[in-house]
C-alpha cells in the first residue's frame, strides 16, 4: 500500500516523539554529553528538526558535510511537537490554503513555527513520492524547544556512518536493519489541517 503523501514519520512513545539535527562538533559533543543544548546554541535563530532519520542523513550527507558532523537524536515532548505544529504556518504560500499572498506572508512573519513538506528519502538519499515533515522552530519556539520540551539528546554520528557503509557496501538489508523504527505519529483532528491541502 502506498504511504499517504502527508503524513508524519517517527520514532516516539506514549510521551515523546525523536527528531534529528546535526550540528558542528563543538555544538553537538557537548549537548549528547549533557543531555540539553548548551550556551552557544543560539535561541534566537530558527532550527529545523526532522522526525525522518533519512531525510537528515540526505540533509547532512550522513553526518560528512562541513559544520553539521555531529548528528543528533532529539526526544522531546509530544505536548512541545503539537504546540509547535499549532503555532505553525506552511514555509510557502499554498493557493486554496491560505486566502491570498499578502495574508499567508503576515500569518509566516508571526508564526514561531513554520513547517516545509519535502520528499522523503530512501537508503541512497534519492526522493520518493511521499512527503517528509521538516519544522522550523524560532522565537519563543526555539526557546521553549531547547529549555523545556528536550527530554534527551543522543550523538548518533556512529549509527549514520555504519548505516552508510552498509549501503555503500551494497548491503541494504544490513543497513535497514539499523534504521530507526519510524511509525505513523498521529496527531489529534485538525492538527495538520492549516498546514498542507
Amino acid at each position: 500500500m502506498a504511504e499517504p503523501k502527508y503524513q508524519i514519520r517517527a520514532v516516539h512513545t506514549a510521551s515523546s516523539i525523536t527528531v534529528y539535527q546535526a550540528y558542528t562538533p563543538e555544538i553537538g559533543l557537548p549537548a549528547a554529553r549533557d543531555g540539553r543544548f548548551p550556551a552557544t546554541w543560539k535561541r534566537d535563530r530558527m532550527t529545523w528538526i526532522k522526525p525522518s532519520f533519512l531525510w537528515m542523513m540526505y540533509r547532512c550527507g550522513w553526518g560528512a558535510k562541513e559544520g553539521q558532523e555531529t548528528v543528533l537524536a532529539v526526544e522531546m515532548t509530544r505536548e512541545g511537537f503539537a504546540w509547535a505544529l499549532e503555532h505553525a504556518c506552511l514555509a510557502h504560500y499554498e493557493h486554496g490554503l491560505h486566502p491570498d499572498r499578502a495574508t499567508w506572508k503576515r500569518q509566516l512573519k508571526r508564526a514561531p513555527a513554520r513547517v516545509q513538506w519535502d520528499p522523503e528519502r530512501d537508503l541512497h538519499l534519492q526522493p520518493l513520492p511521499h512527503r517528509s515533515l521538516q519544522l522550523g522552530l524560532a522565537g519563543e519556539a526555539a526557546h521553549r524547544y531547547a529549555d523545556e520540551w528536550t527530554v534527551s539528546i543522543t550523538d548518533i554520528t556512529a549509527l549514520a556512518q555504519k548505516v552508510r557503509g552498509h549501503v555503500q557496501e551494497g548491503d541494504l538489508g544490513a543497513a535497514r536493519r539499523l534504521l530507526p523504527p519510524e511509525h505513523p505519529y498521529s496527531v489529534r483532528d485538525g492538527l495538520l489541517a492549516h498546514l498542507h491541502r
